[in-house]
Protein backbone atom coordinates (compact mmCIF):
# COMPACT_ATOMS: atom_id res chain seq x y z
CA UNK A 1 0.00 0.00 0.00
CA UNK A 2 1.57 3.46 -0.81
CA UNK A 3 1.63 5.97 1.68
CA UNK A 4 -0.32 8.32 0.03
CA UNK A 5 -3.88 5.64 0.13
CA UNK A 6 -2.99 5.96 4.03
CA UNK A 7 -5.24 9.29 4.16
CA UNK A 8 -6.33 10.47 7.62
CA UNK A 9 -10.20 9.88 7.53
CA UNK A 10 -9.10 6.25 7.26
CA UNK A 11 -6.72 5.85 9.46
CA UNK A 12 -7.79 4.53 13.29
CA UNK A 13 -6.97 6.43 15.68
CA UNK A 14 -4.89 5.55 18.30
CA UNK A 15 -2.87 6.69 21.76
CA UNK A 16 0.30 5.30 22.84
CA UNK A 17 2.04 4.96 26.16
CA UNK A 18 5.90 5.51 26.10
CA UNK A 19 6.17 4.41 30.38
CA UNK A 20 9.03 5.40 32.53
CA UNK A 21 9.40 3.74 35.82
CA UNK A 22 11.76 5.40 38.22
CA UNK A 23 14.84 3.54 36.86
CA UNK A 24 13.98 5.24 33.29
CA UNK A 25 13.15 1.55 32.27
CA UNK A 26 10.30 1.37 29.19
CA UNK A 27 7.52 -0.89 29.32
CA UNK A 28 6.86 -3.18 26.12
CA UNK A 29 3.86 -5.64 25.48
CA UNK A 30 5.31 -8.57 24.01
CA UNK A 31 2.70 -9.42 20.41
CA UNK A 32 2.43 -11.98 18.62
CA UNK A 33 0.01 -13.46 15.70
CA UNK A 34 -2.91 -14.96 17.31
CA UNK A 35 -2.29 -18.22 15.23
CA UNK A 36 1.46 -18.19 14.99
CA UNK A 37 3.15 -17.43 18.37
CA UNK A 38 6.48 -17.46 16.24
CA UNK A 39 5.44 -14.18 14.56
CA UNK A 40 6.27 -11.77 18.04
CA UNK A 41 7.79 -8.48 18.53
CA UNK A 42 7.49 -5.99 21.28
CA UNK A 43 5.35 -2.97 21.33
CA UNK A 44 4.18 -0.25 23.58
CA UNK A 45 0.73 0.01 25.32
CA UNK A 46 -2.25 1.54 23.98
CA UNK A 47 -4.90 1.24 21.58
CA UNK A 48 -7.57 2.91 19.44
CA UNK A 49 -10.25 5.49 20.76
CA UNK A 50 -13.41 4.25 21.64
CA UNK A 51 -16.73 6.52 20.96
CA UNK A 52 -15.70 10.24 22.23
CA UNK A 53 -12.88 10.13 24.12
CA UNK A 54 -10.08 12.04 24.04
CA UNK A 55 -6.27 10.80 23.10
CA UNK A 56 -5.57 10.88 26.66
CA UNK A 57 -8.20 8.97 28.01
CA UNK A 58 -7.82 6.25 25.22
CA UNK A 59 -4.07 6.51 26.90
CA UNK A 60 -4.75 5.93 29.98
CA UNK A 61 -7.33 3.75 29.81
CA UNK A 62 -5.62 1.54 27.59
CA UNK A 63 -2.65 1.04 30.00
CA UNK A 64 -4.57 0.34 32.66
CA UNK A 65 -6.68 -2.29 30.64
CA UNK A 66 -3.20 -3.87 29.61
CA UNK A 67 -1.27 -3.99 32.72
CA UNK A 68 -2.91 -2.65 35.86
CA UNK A 69 -0.78 0.46 36.08
CA UNK A 70 -3.15 3.01 37.04
CA UNK A 71 -1.23 5.29 39.46
CA UNK A 72 0.64 7.26 36.29
CA UNK A 73 1.47 10.71 35.28
CA UNK A 74 0.70 11.71 31.72
CA UNK A 75 2.98 14.13 29.94
CA UNK A 76 3.46 15.34 26.36
CA UNK A 77 2.95 13.64 22.81
CA UNK A 78 6.11 12.67 21.62
CA UNK A 79 5.71 11.36 18.89
CA UNK A 80 3.40 11.23 15.89
CA UNK A 81 3.50 8.01 13.63
CA UNK A 82 1.23 6.64 10.85
CA UNK A 83 1.96 2.82 9.94
CA UNK A 84 -0.02 0.33 8.05
CA UNK A 85 0.53 -3.45 9.21
CA UNK A 86 -1.32 -6.49 8.63
CA UNK A 87 -2.41 -8.65 12.17
CA UNK A 88 -5.22 -10.78 12.81
CA UNK A 89 -5.92 -11.89 9.27
CA UNK A 90 -6.54 -7.80 8.21
CA UNK A 91 -4.38 -5.08 7.36
CA UNK A 92 -4.49 -2.45 10.15
CA UNK A 93 -3.99 1.61 9.11
CA UNK A 94 -3.32 3.49 12.36
CA UNK A 95 -2.43 7.00 13.36
CA UNK A 96 -0.61 6.88 16.71
CA UNK A 97 0.47 8.84 19.07
CA UNK A 98 3.04 8.56 21.83
CA UNK A 99 2.40 10.17 24.89
CA UNK A 100 5.20 10.19 27.38
CA UNK A 101 3.60 9.09 31.17
CA UNK A 102 6.12 8.19 34.54
CA UNK A 103 4.76 5.77 37.01
CA UNK A 104 6.24 4.23 40.42
CA UNK A 105 4.27 1.26 40.14
CA UNK A 106 6.12 -1.54 37.88
CA UNK A 107 3.73 -5.04 39.39
CA UNK A 108 1.96 -6.06 35.92
CA UNK A 109 -1.37 -7.19 35.19
CA UNK A 110 -2.80 -7.37 32.34
CA UNK A 111 -6.85 -6.63 33.90
CA UNK A 112 -9.16 -6.19 30.93
CA UNK A 113 -7.88 -7.00 27.13
CA UNK A 114 -10.00 -7.97 24.13
CA UNK A 115 -10.22 -11.36 23.11
CA UNK A 116 -7.81 -10.85 20.57
CA UNK A 117 -5.46 -9.36 23.16
CA UNK A 118 -5.68 -12.06 24.96
CA UNK A 119 -4.81 -14.41 21.98
CA UNK A 120 -2.17 -12.29 20.63
CA UNK A 121 -0.44 -10.76 24.27
CA UNK A 122 2.25 -12.89 25.65
CA UNK A 123 3.19 -10.66 28.53
CA UNK A 124 4.67 -7.44 28.98
CA UNK A 125 8.65 -6.38 30.30
CA UNK A 126 10.33 -3.06 31.33
CA UNK A 127 13.50 -2.42 29.20
CA UNK A 128 16.64 -0.51 29.87
CA UNK A 129 17.72 1.58 27.69
CA UNK A 130 21.06 -0.46 26.97
CA UNK A 131 18.56 -3.68 26.61
CA UNK A 132 16.68 -2.07 23.89
CA UNK A 133 19.30 -1.14 21.91
CA UNK A 134 21.10 -4.14 21.97
CA UNK A 135 17.54 -6.59 21.18
CA UNK A 136 17.53 -8.97 18.02
CA UNK A 137 13.73 -8.93 18.46
CA UNK A 138 11.35 -7.08 16.39
CA UNK A 139 10.03 -3.39 18.19
CA UNK A 140 7.39 -1.41 16.75
CA UNK A 141 8.14 1.42 16.06
CA UNK A 142 11.29 0.03 14.54
CA UNK A 143 13.30 3.02 15.51
CA UNK A 144 12.11 3.08 19.57
CA UNK A 145 15.66 2.42 20.90
CA UNK A 146 16.90 5.46 19.10
CA UNK A 147 14.38 7.45 20.12
CA UNK A 148 13.98 6.30 23.75
CA UNK A 149 18.12 6.81 23.98
CA UNK A 150 17.44 10.96 22.56
CA UNK A 151 14.57 11.03 24.54
CA UNK A 152 16.81 10.03 28.20
CA UNK A 153 19.99 12.27 26.91
CA UNK A 154 17.79 15.26 25.40
CA UNK A 155 14.34 15.25 27.11
CA UNK A 156 10.92 15.26 25.30
CA UNK A 157 11.12 17.22 22.18
CA UNK A 158 9.46 20.93 22.01
CA UNK A 159 6.06 19.33 20.37
CA UNK A 160 5.50 15.75 19.05
CA UNK A 161 8.18 14.85 16.32
CA UNK A 162 6.71 13.01 13.45
CA UNK A 163 8.20 9.72 12.99
CA UNK A 164 8.39 8.13 9.73
CA UNK A 165 5.32 6.30 7.89
CA UNK A 166 6.19 2.28 8.39
CA UNK A 167 4.22 -0.09 6.07
CA UNK A 168 5.05 -3.62 7.21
Amino acid sequence: MPAEALTEGRLRKVARVVLLDPENRILLLHGHEPDDPADDWWFTPGGGLEGDETREQAALRELAEETGITDVELGPVLWRRTCSFPFAGRRWDQDEWYYLARTAQTAIEATALTELEQRSVAGARWWTCQELTRAHETVYPTRLAELFRRLLDEGPPAGPVTLDTEIV
